[in-house]
């Protein structure tokens, strides 16, 4: 599995409410959510995540455990998110969704091109790779299908 995007760069301990803002949760409309995803940080970021992939800080989506969260990102049209780290219950929230995560510091500039290689075990810049902690077999078929939901259809 090989996922391709421009880069977004962000700090480290960008939490659930920065990600979606508590006020917009009072509803189930997806592209409400896409349309503020990271509204309290920068009001403009949420029109750049068509395509991209996150390069983050340590401690990405800390805080609540909103399911929303990853969510919104997906529809927002992150392709995938790149940390040294991610809160637990957030890391199962997006596998569990089909946002692919890997766990590596690598260094960011805004708009280049980043790759994410699940099979090959790296994440790539054009400046620098690194190696990722590998997905087990099982997050890696959930990815493919698209969320553990899609994951479910199928094999009915």
């Amino acid at each position: 599995m090989r996922i391709e995007g421009h880069a977004v760069c962000l700090p480290a301990d960008i939490d659930t409410d920065l990600i979606i803002a508590g006020r917009y949760l009072r509803t189930k409309d997806r592209t409400i959510w896409s349309a503020h995803v990271f509204e309290d940080l920068d009001p403009a970021l949420a029109g750049r995540l068509d395509g991209a992939i996150i390069v983050a800080g340590n401690n990405f989506g800390c805080g609540s455990s909103r399911e929303q969260a990853p969510v919104a990102l997906k529809e927002a049209g992150v392709r995938g998110i790149i940390a040294p780290s991610f809160a637990r219950i957030f890391y199962r929230n997006a596998i569990n969704v089909g946002l692919p995560l890997a766990e590596a510091d690598l260094p960011c500039r805004d708009e280049t091109r980043v790759v994410i290689d699940f099979s090959a075990g790296i994440v790539s810049a054009p400046d620098a790779s690194r190696s990722i902690r590998p997905l087990s077999p099982r997050m890696i078929e959930i990815l493919a299908a698209g969320g553990l939901v899609e994951l479910w259809r199928q094999q009915r």
